[in-house]
């Protein structure tokens, strides 16, 4: 098992994350055509209650997105996400005592919902949106960096590497870079190597059995492999049978030091982080 990374706490908005133990982050996908609960979640009740249960179940964090961003995914306006998204944290953060991420890439859904209490800006575009890096730098929130190739419509198609982890560690390098010649503290970031985002079954099995040789090597890692098609393809089952190859990347992913495991089945999931958290734990102390 890897050592854990030097960071051991995230500052988010009016909370700040523990990262001496992993986090489970919730998702609430407000969208009708997310590829995994589409359209469950567009009800502000049913959106509630699904974050009441996630919490229950041992979230730490509720990541909330307003657009769609599996593979051939449409476009969403900036007013529609908007929509969805504000209302919906503004509202969580009334009820609930909990992180709230937001999964966007829109620099006016970054401000405006970290004017109503987000916490995390959760960006699978790493800030590279026209507008995005200043809306983060104005809205003083931890940012999750993730890598991906090419757009959400086209990246699966024909992803090409000479090296994944080293393209992917180059890419991470230089946009923690960017963000801290803006002005974001190195202390607000955190790394995803973004699989399933621009990558083959191969690609993403390669980069996740080098997790722990992500860069920059200080930073936190979040983790989101939920259902993906990753779990599909090694096992040959469709959405609604990959919870226990999801569970088994959780451990394996919490064993290689990710900090944050962003996932759909919350209380499976929080089983197996507190139980590998404990074996890592033990493991430390009798060093």
């Amino acid at each position: 098992m890897t050592s854990l990374r030097t960071s051991t706490r995230l500052p988010c908005g009016d909370r700040v994350l523990d990262l001496s133990h992993t986090h489970v982050m919730g998702i609430l996908n407000i969208t009708p055509d997310s590829f995994s609960d589409g359209g469950r979640y567009n009800n502000r009740d049913a959106a509630l209650q699904r974050v009441e249960q996630m919490l229950a179940a041992g979230a730490t964090l509720i990541d909330i997105g307003g657009e769609s961003t599996r593979p051939g995914a449409a476009l969403v306006s900036v007013q529609e996400e908007v929509d969805r998204v504000v209302p919906m944290v503004e509202a969580v953060k009334a009820r609930f005592d909990t992180v709230v991420s937001i999964d966007t890439s829109t620099p006016e859904v970054i401000r405006g919902s970290a004017a109503v209490g987000a916490g995390l800006i959760n960006d699978i575009r790493a800030l590279t949106r026209a507008g995005a890096m200043q809306a983060a730098v104005d809205s003083g929130l931890a940012v999750c960096l993730m890598h991906m190739q090419g757009e959400p419509q086209t990246m699966q198609q024909a992803p090409v590497y000479d090296s994944v982890l080293a393209q992917v560690n180059s890419f991470l390098d230089e946009r923690v870079q960017a963000c801290l010649d803006a002005g974001i503290e190195r202390s607000k970031l955190v790394l995803d190597p973004g699989f399933g985002f621009g990558k083959s079954l191969q690609h993403n099995l390669e980069l996740f059995a080098r997790m722990d040789q992500l860069s920059p090597p200080d930073l936190p890692i979040l983790v989101g492999v939920s259902r993906k098609s990753m779990i599909g393809q090694a096992l040959n089952r469709p959405v609604e049978q990959r919870l226990f190859g999801g569970l088994g990347l959780a451990a394996l992913a919490v064993a290689k030091g990710a900090r944050i495991i962003r996932v759909h089945d919350v209380a499976e999931t929080a089983d197996v982080v507190r139980m590998v958290d404990a074996v890592v734990a033990a493991g430390t102390s009798a060093i």
